[in-house]
């Protein structure tokens, strides 16, 4: 539930001092020599670039850029961690604007010696993180005026969000499933997008005790205890229905189980960690603490 109380200010507060914090020591990029014919590589690169009106630079994304949909009028050369050189080459780059964990490694070495200049922008699933990343683009595209005001925005939000999950006395557990094929269920641990968006909405993350995604056993489930499960809406056919969820006994005996709480939102909306995360992030609190 929402109540006020003195921590409100103090979340604010904060908040604000780590985002200031970030971004003193945020990684410097320089203004690439040659932004004419830009790849971006990583959905919230991609979708930065679009906020800052700089989309007339690009040339190419990647798999995971989908927002907004006019990005699907490029070309797509290739996942993210699965680059091909051949596959960016083919568009003739001046620069590629990556994500932090792009790759493979030779790939964008290769990419390099190939006269490609490449910088990467670091990746932090947090609300510092996003502001950093905004204004790590705003730099490499030499538009550091126009980043900054996309910064300064998009901190405010931050700022509105912590302001209403700061009046949470009693935080949900959530449980993230990534797949339940075949009746196994895969949840994220710490340290992934899914850690950090149910931090952000005023949740608590039910498994704690690994870091990335694994597999659950039924009595890992079971001692997690959820209060609710969340999922990538996956649209149509995919992904895992109520009644498959129901049926897996673990699930069943959980309070999300026993309540039928189980939310799904568009993957690269809530895992993104664009412009659009503290909106994402504002959604999933009106899912567990109902609208503000």
């Amino acid at each position: 539930m929402y109540v006020f109380n003195s921590r409100r200010l103090a979340g604010v507060a904060l908040l604000t001092l780590s985002l200031g914090l970030s971004s003193a020591m945020a990684q410097e990029l320089k203004p690439f020599a040659d932004t004419s014919r830009l790849v971006s590589i990583g959905g919230s690169i991609t979708e930065i670039i679009f906020a800052l009106g700089e989309e007339g630079k690009l040339v190419a994304r990647d798999q995971t850029a989908l927002y907004p949909e006019a990005v699907m009028k490029l070309p797509d050369v290739g996942y993210m961690r699965q680059l091909a050189p051949e596959g960016v080459l083919s568009v003739s780059p001046s620069a590629l604007l990556v994500i932090e964990g792009s790759g493979p490694p030779e790939a964008l070495e290769v990419l390099s010696h190939a006269g490609v200049e490449y910088q990467t922008v670091p990746e932090s699933y947090s609300a510092a993180g996003v502001v950093e990343k905004i204004r790590a683009v705003g730099q490499a595209l030499g538009v550091a005026d126009k980043a900054e005001a996309l910064a300064l925005e998009t901190e405010q939000q931050f700022a509105d969000l912590a302001a209403r999950t700061d009046t949470v006395t009693e935080p949900k557990r959530v449980l993230f499933i990534l797949s339940a094929e075949g009746g196994k269920i895969q949840a994220s641990g710490t340290g992934t997008a899914a850690d950090g968006i149910i931090a952000l909405a005023g949740g608590v993350n039910a498994i704690d005790e690994y870091a990335g995604y694994k597999a659950l056993t039924e009595e890992a489930i079971i001692d997690a205890a959820p209060d609710v499960i969340l999922m990538m809406d996956r649209g149509g056919d995919h992904g895992a229905s109520d009644a498959d969820l129901k049926a897996n006994p673990a699930i069943a005996l959980t309070p999300a189980g026993q309540n039928d709480a189980f939310y799904r939102i568009e993957g690269a909306y809530l895992l993104g960690f664009g412009p659009r995360t503290a909106a994402a992030a504002g959604e999933v609190a009106d899912l567990l603490y109902g609208a503000n």
